[in-house]
């Protein structure tokens, strides 16, 4: 597997992970199976009851009232307490899937946006989502049925053993059998369960993709090899789910084996005994019970270990995540950076280098500084290097060589944390979440309305105010629909509300349509305000406007001055603009 993909964590230490989100929840979980346990035995005490009965009947009893009236208390009770017993492991259950699930989702949003994106973020979503959904599955119907089967074993075995421990021992012929029948399907199913989870991973990496890119994909018109690309995967899913019940269905076979193996021993026992007058008929009848009783919870047991499993596997990949190393959190104690407190804004990068992958240069000894205040935009060629200098000085990638400087300290010694505040960075393909106006705006501010109704003001963004609820519309996939322009000016306005000292915006308005783009472009300025700006330049109108342009060619700045110096030198500013102008 590529050194890129996210990680799975080791049997030990999603062990470890388990057992330490279970720890404050011991109460809880010692009452949930004391609770189930109870109920299965309350429920085993039939099989006996009957047993006296049989005896009652054969020593010419009449009345099979007390029987009655005790089978019915054995069932009731121990349908009571097996309800109690699950409703207890449920919310057990429950609490430490959304535990688990918090902080991988904590710890993904922690890590550097080159990392997950280096994984893809298919894989990502598919262990947020899929194997989260496994693992609730697995607690919801497998854990109890798990646990209920082998406490039913385990009392089952220990009533027949009260009753004459042959009876015991010929039960447990049957356990070589199911034994080695269970090794056997360990070894068969566990790596066809860990390759399944990879191949649902690609295939939902291969479908996000295939969404985002959709007016891509028609426009080449791939949407041909995209759905075969697809398909291929979920071929591949397939294939391996097949595998997966081929060997379930071998498992089945050795297991009715082992039980027609058992139940013959424990007749062959019970008619030896009651024949040599060894045992009464009735504790016959309730041993060769019992034993028909294991049936249900033998296979339950067996086959519930491989939900587990497949359900280990998925916990893995979640423990994965979690396990990923992540900044620090800062104490309770521990105050912000200096440079935290006092931002100013400034930027200093010395010939900074940065390459995606070892056989190419993204970056090349680029060296520029912007003063607090100070507006500068970035122009050049597609695949200049101007995103990948923008994502430095915002630190979603690290530096290679060189140093960058934020307010005069280098970036790897700022925590992520006030990096975070002091940097805002907006792309070209904003993202509105789900919610109301309000909620997506007060993301990263604690904005009043007040604030956020001048600031919507400021940035010509009144459109926002005639949404049909006002601030209190619902926007997102299931919401109100906004255009792209509208969607990039709410994202101004989200960026104009943060506290950040340096806003980057990397081609912010490139989306919007011509009507959109002044207007945008208005909003772009205003959003900067007086804080420091690094505008990706989409339009050299954009450029004009800045304090200084940079130029970029092949991972270098190759110019830098004011847009009319600029103009006026030969060089590649010039005949861009030139070309602009002219079109």
């Amino acid at each position: 597997m590529s050194d890129s993909k996210l990680p799975i964590a080791t049997r030990r230490d999603t062990a470890r992970g388990l057992l330490a989100a279970l720890g404050h929840r011991r109460a809880l979980a010692v009452s949930a199976v004391l609770t189930l346990c109870a109920g299965v035995g309350a429920a085993l005490v039939a099989p006996w009851i009957i047993g006296l009965m049989v005896d009652d009947i054969v020593a010419g009893g009449a009345s099979m009232l007390p029987f009655g009236l005790a089978l019915t208390a054995s069932i009731a009770a121990g349908a009571g307490l097996t309800w109690a017993g699950r409703m207890l492991l449920a919310r057990l259950g429950q609490g430490t899937i959304r535990e688990v699930r918090e902080a991988a989702f904590r710890t993904a949003l922690a890590q550097p946006t080159a990392r997950i994106e280096a994984a893809g973020t298919g894989d990502l979503v598919a262990r947020l989502s899929g194997d989260v959904r496994a693992v609730g599955q697995v607690v919801e119907e497998a854990l109890p049925a798990f646990l209920s089967a082998l406490f039913s074993i385990v009392l089952s075995l220990l009533g027949m053993g009260l009753m004459d421990w042959r009876f015991a021992l010929a039960a447990l012929v049957a356990a070589p059998i199911q034994y080695f029948s269970l090794r056997w399907f360990l070894r068969r199913s566990a790596p066809v369960y860990r390759e399944h989870r990879v191949v649902v991973a690609e295939r939902s990496q291969r479908t996000i993709e295939a969404v985002r890119g959709v007016d891509t994909v028609r426009a080449l018109r791939t949407e041909e090899q995209h759905l075969d690309s697809i398909g291929e995967a979920s071929e591949q899913a397939i294939a391996l789910e097949v595998r997966a019940t081929r060997v379930r269905n071998d498992f089945n076979v050795f297991l009715n084996g082992a039980e027609l193996v058992g139940l013959a021993a424990v007749l062959v026992v019970g008619y030896l005994l009651v024949t040599g007058g060894q045992v009464e008929l009735g504790a016959a009848t309730a041993a060769s019970l019992y034993f028909l009783g294991l049936f249900g919870p033998m296979g339950a047991l067996l086959f519930r270990i491989d939900e587990l499993q497949d359900a280990g596997a998925s916990l893995a990949r979640l423990f994965g995540v979690i396990g990923m190393p992540s900044p620090r959190p800062r104490g309770a104690g521990e105050s912000e950076s200096e440079a935290a407190v006092a931002r100013r804004g400034a930027i200093e990068v010395d010939g900074l280098g940065f390459a995606h992958r070892p056989d190419q240069r993204d970056l090349d000894a680029v060296s520029m500084s912007a003063a607090s205040g100070e507006r500068i935009a970035i122009v050049g060629a597609s695949g200049a290097g101007k995103t990948t200098l923008a994502r430095v000085l915002a630190g979603a990638l690290p530096v290679g060589e060189g140093a960058v400087r934020h307010d005069e300290i280098g970036i790897e010694h700022w925590h992520p944390h006030d990096l975070r505040d002091a940097v805002v960075m907006l792309s070209q393909e904003p993202h509105v979440f789900a919610g109301t106006v309000r909620n997506d705006l007060a993301l990263f501010s604690d904005a009043d309305d007040e604030r956020m109704r001048a600031v919507i003001a400021r940035l010509g963004a009144h459109w926002i105010l005639r949404l049909p609820e006002g601030l209190d519309t619902e926007i997102g996939e299931a919401g109100h629909p906004l255009t792209p322009g509208q969607s990039q000016h709410l994202a101004l306005v989200r960026v104009a509300l943060s506290a950040a000292s340096v806003v980057i915006l990397d081609e912010a308005t490139a989306e919007a349509g011509s009507a959109d783009s002044e207007v945008l472009d208005e909003a772009s300025s205003g959003a900067i305000g007086d804080r420091t700006g690094i505008v990706i330049a989409h339009r050299l109108s954009q450029a004009m406007t800045a304090d200084r342009i940079l130029v970029m060619s092949d991972g270098r700045v190759v110019q830098s001055g004011t847009h009319d110096d600029l103009v006026a030198t030969a060089g590649p500013y010039a005949e861009l603009w030139k070309a602009w102008t002219a079109w």
